[in-house]
């Protein structure tokens, strides 16, 4: 049984090289629009998964928009809740089990794969790929299905990167969009995870 628990932001490590961050200053606008009690309640109810490594290290696994908005805003202490405990393991074998449970994703933001030594070590260092960021709002515009397949958000990412010239102004991202909505309910989007024809 997973276990929720409070820890600081600052102690929390990546399994992704990459997010989108024109999702994270969303985030970073709403959460600085709270007052600390409606933040406490909000984070205890969207507890950050992670996995229990060595040297006491969490690995988060999901809600990585979420936990480089927290460490912009200066937000001392996240919830997690603890999916795995796999500190027992060395490096190689601790990456291979995590790969293996797909709780790892080592795609930069070229949406090339990279070796596991490429994650960060921390939040900070997290790289842009303005493609997650295109392959959020298109989700949350309806143009897919949130869908528990694993990393469907890099996915559909890679799969627009060579379809959608993203630009880089705030009006060619918004024109991005539209042009990924279109193409999103598209035959040819068919293949991917959490399709619909809307």
């Amino acid at each position: 049984m997973t276990k929720l628990v409070e820890t600081k932001v600052d102690r929390l490590h990546p399994t992704q090289i990459t997010v989108g961050m024109i999702e994270v200053r969303d985030k970073l606008a709403e959460l600085q629009g709270m007052s600390k009690h409606k933040r406490r309640d909000f984070l205890a109810a969207r507890p950050l998964p992670a996995v229990h490594g060595a040297d006491d290290i969490l690995y988060i696994t999901d809600h990585h928009h979420l936990a480089r908005a927290l460490w912009e805003a200066d937000v001392e202490h996240a919830f997690v809740q603890t999916e795995a405990t796999l500190s027992a393991l060395d490096t190689a074998r601790f990456w291979q089990s995590m790969a293996e449970a797909h709780w790892a994703h080592p795609i930069d933001e070229q949406g090339q794969r990279r070796p596991f030594s490429d994650i960060p070590g921390h939040l900070q260092q997290l790289r842009d790929d303005v493609y997650r960021s295109l392959a959020g709002y298109v989700r949350e515009a309806g143009g897919y299905d949130k869908t528990p397949t694993a990393f469907a958000e890099f996915t559909w990412a890679n799969w627009l990167r060579t379809r959608v010239d993203v630009g880089n102004d705030y009006g060619s991202f918004k024109r991005a969009v539209k042009q990924a909505l279109v193409l999103a309910h598209s035959p040819q989007a068919s293949h991917l995870p959490g399709y619909n024809s809307a």
